[in-house]
Parts: structure tokens; sequence; C-alpha cells
């Protein structure tokens, strides 16, 4: 159980967060489940040992075997997200109908929002590559080659999931130096292609140094199998914002396709001839404009003087 479950809440907020809980400020890195079903293949079970080494410490493998079938009945896997507060989780399976199958998805309050099955294909695991390997814990960089990711619905909601099981806590700066892994997903035609590189970073004539990658594994091709999906609605309360990260709207402030900022400024009428302005030779008035505006002036105080005297008559 979680801790709100075992606490009992005594002010008005803490029975606010219980009955329903608010979205989070600054969310934390998001855990993930390794579970195994009754029935595995080896490869499956090696590419999950891999990812599960690519997102330590914020995973946790699940040593005993389950006899659990997701697609038929998710209960089970909810209780395990429950008590280990886990929103994420991977599940091996393999059978001759769908052999070396490979699930993962995630969870909205104790509950399944999304999932998601592959076929693993192709598989070349991390120890198959005898290169250098990335640091644990390092913050990966996500890559989506493939228009389906745009134009196709179920890939758009698969790269969203994808995006939530790989990415690690928001930050706000980031380093050169820190930047040492990329993972890359290729759509096309019913697969996902998985590949998995690391950032050298070699010196250049230039501020900016030389980038190269070095494939580190694992390797796999994901073949699109079957999918839960939330409807629309569920989606976008999980999905919701706090107010405070909500960014206000300012008046007379817009911005145009490239990000530059334009304001609109209002300010009253100005009168430009009675301006004082630099006494340059290029900027003096000449005879015939000073005249015109001493008539300008006699008019404008001959006016004024009538509308005095005709508000005294009145």
């Amino acid at each position: 159980m979680s801790v709100l479950n075992r606490i009992k809440p005594l002010t008005h907020k803490g029975k606010k967060a219980v009955l329903k809980k608010e979205p989070q400020l600054v969310e934390k890195a998001k855990e993930t489940l390794c579970l195994k079903s009754k029935n595995t293949s080896q490869i499956v079970v090696e590419l999950m040992k891999d990812l599960y080494d690519l997102k330590k410490p914020n995973a946790q493998m699940m040593q005993k075997k389950n006899d659990i079938l997701p697609f038929e009945n998710i209960v089970p896997i909810e209780k395990f997200a429950s008590k280990y507060e886990a929103s994420l989780f991977m599940m091996v399976s393999h059978n001759k109908k769908r052999p070396h199958n490979f699930m993962m998805g995630r969870m909205y309050e104790h509950t399944l929002l999304d999932m998601i099955e592959f076929g693993v294909e192709n598989y070349k695991g991390l120890k198959d590559f005898k290169v250098e390997k990335i640091t644990v814990g390092i913050k990966p960089l996500l890559i989506f080659n493939g228009e389906l990711f745009e134009s196709n619905y179920e890939y758009g909601r698969i790269k969203n999931l994808l995006v939530d099981m790989f990415q690690r806590q928001v930050v706000d700066k980031i380093r050169l130096q820190g930047l040492e892994h990329v993972l890359s997903f290729t759509a096309v035609e019913n697969k996902i292609l998985l590949r998995s590189y690391r950032i050298i970073l070699k010196k250049s004539n230039t501020r900016t140094p030389r980038i190269e990658l070095e494939e580190i594994g694992p390797r796999a091709d994901l073949l699109c199998r079957r999918n839960k999906f939330a409807s629309e609605d569920l989606l976008k309360q999980a999905c919701k914002k706090p107010k405070e990260l909500k960014m206000k709207k300012k008046k007379n402030i817009s911005k145009d396709t490239f990000g530059t900022t334009f304001g609109r400024i209002h300010i009253g009428a100005q009168n430009i001839d009675r301006m004082q302005t630099r006494k340059m030779k290029g900027l003096k008035k000449t005879i015939s404009e000073k005249k015109n505006v001493q008539k300008r002036k006699t008019s404008d105080d001959n006016n004024d003087s009538a509308t005095k005297l005709r508000k005294v008559v009145d």
C-alpha cells in the first residue's frame, strides 16, 4: 500500500490529496517494474535485462515468474504497481501464437492507462557489443525517426509511451559532457527499430566539438502487435498540469514562428509640430513653414476665444 493509503489525513487539503491526487509541481523519476510471465524465451529476457540496466536505478527486477496475461487480466500488475509505487512496467512472455513477446505499459493512479505489445526480432544485446558502455543513471537523448510517429494515431501514442518510459527527471540546465547516451526509435511499416548509441565528443577547430555515435546495444526490431490505449478524456486527465506551471497570457505580447517576441504599446496622440527637436541646420524650418505654424496657432487661439465667449453668453 502507498503512504497516502496508510496515513489517515486530518486536514481538508490532505483529504483532497487522498481522494483526488493533484498534479505535482516537480514530478520525480518514475519507477519501472520488470516482470516475467510463466513462459519466456532467452531473447526477450535478455532484452528486458538490457533495458533494466539502462534504466537503473529507477527500475526493479522481479525474479519470480508470474502466471499473468496482461491483455486478459491486468489486475495482478495493478496490485504490483500499487505495492511497489511504480507507474511503469515491462513484461516478457513466449508462446507459439506470439513468440518472443515484449510488453510495456504505464499506470495512472495504480490503474492501467496504456499498454503495447511487441514481437522481438533481430535482437543483439549489450554484451554482444565489445565497446565502452555508458555511466549508470544517465538521462538519454530520445530520437524518433519516421513520418508515422506524426501522421499515424497509434504510432503517436506509442511515441508518447516510449517518452514516458525512458525519460528521467526534468532538468533545467544540461552540461555538454553529460550527454552520453542516445536512444533511437525508427518507425517503419508495422515495426519500430530500437537502436542505442554512445555519444563521443571529439576535438574540432571550432568551439563546438565534433560528435560521433558508437552503437553499444541493445539492438532490436519491435514488431507491433496488440495495444490497449486509454480514452482521450482519461489521457487528458492524466496529463493535466498544475495551475502554477501554466503560463499566464500577457496582454499585447505575441510571438512569431521563429520565437521572436513582439510587444504592442498604446500611446496618446502627439503634436509633432510643437515637439522640441535638436537644433540642426537640416532640421530648421523654412520661412513658409514658420508662417504656416504661426497661422495655425492664431486660428487655434481665435477658436478657443470664440468657444469661451459662447459659453459666457449662454
